[in-house]
Formats: structure tokens, C-alpha cells, sequence
């Protein structure tokens, strides 16, 4: 099974500010991304304090930000920078997605971080059950 390798990244397509925010988010995730996995779910707990949830389309925007300023976050393997940045570009603005880590429940097996709002995943191309979480942070 392939999968496609077009990067959407286009840094100008995001406002100035917004890009600003995008770029600080990922930078922080690269770092979060370097920790344990407890003590990443800490932190974001403690983040995530005070936001309100965010809706679908809010946490889409986040991550459209998040992929069109790095290319890091939208290759195969960015899935764990790619979502902590989305969580801090959300908290930024005030809301929260919950972010969650698993793995798949098909073949080919392998860890994954993503995250949801409203309940939906945002931005995968697969089912709700084609995940199998580990833990969440909401």
C-alpha cells in the first residue's frame, strides 16, 4: 500500500500573525515530541487548563496552519509534532482538541498520534475505529 507524499506546505497561504503562531507551535511540539509520553500528557493537561473545546472547524484550521508552514509535520512520520502542534496553535486561540495516542487496530500495526474535535478526527483519512487509543488528552 502507497500513500501519497504531497506535502500541503505553503507557508504564505497563512497570514502573517497566524504564521507567526503556526511556526512557534511547531517548534515547541519538536521539543514536547523529544519527552516521555507521560510527561507530555502532563504538560498538555496543565495547557490545556481554562480552554474552551474546539469546534471541527477550528481544530482543521489549526492543522492546515501547522502542515502549511512545516514540512516535518506532514511527512509519514510527523504524526506526533504534527498533532502537538495542532493542540498548541489551538490553546493559543483559546480552545482545546483533544489530543490522542494509539495505534492501529489493522494491519500494518504502528503507533500514531492524532487528534479530534466534535469527536471527529481531524484531517485522517480513516474510520473512528481504524484507532485504537491509548491515551487521550481532552
Amino acid at each position: 500500500m502507497t500513500t501519497p507524499e504531497a506535502l500541503p506546505y505553503d507557508p504564505r497561504s497563512v497570514p502573517v500573525g497566524r504564521r507567526f503562531a503556526a511556526r512557534a507551535a511547531v517548534g515547541c511540539a519538536h521539543v514536547l515530541a523529544t519527552l516521555p509520553p507521560g510527561r507530555i500528557r502532563t504538560i498538555l493537561a496543565r495547557l490545556r487548563r481554562g480552554a474552551r473545546p474546539a469546534t471541527l472547524p477550528e481544530a482543521e484550521k489549526a492543522r492546515e496552519a501547522v502542515l502549511a508552514v512545516s514540512l516535518s509535520a506532514g511527512g509519514q512520520k510527523g504524526c506526533l509534532p504534527r498533532s502537538l502542534a495542532t493542540v498548541l496553535l489551538c490553546r493559543w486561540y483559546g480552545h482545546w482538541p483533544t489530543w490522542c495516542v494509539g495505534v492501529r487496530s489493522r494491519p500494518p500495526f504502528a503507533a500514531h498520534a492524532w487528534v479530534e474535535a466534535e469527536g471527529v478526527l481531524v484531517g485522517e483519512d480513516a474510520s473512528p475505529t481504524y484507532f485504537q487509543r491509548f491515551f487521550t488528552v481532552e
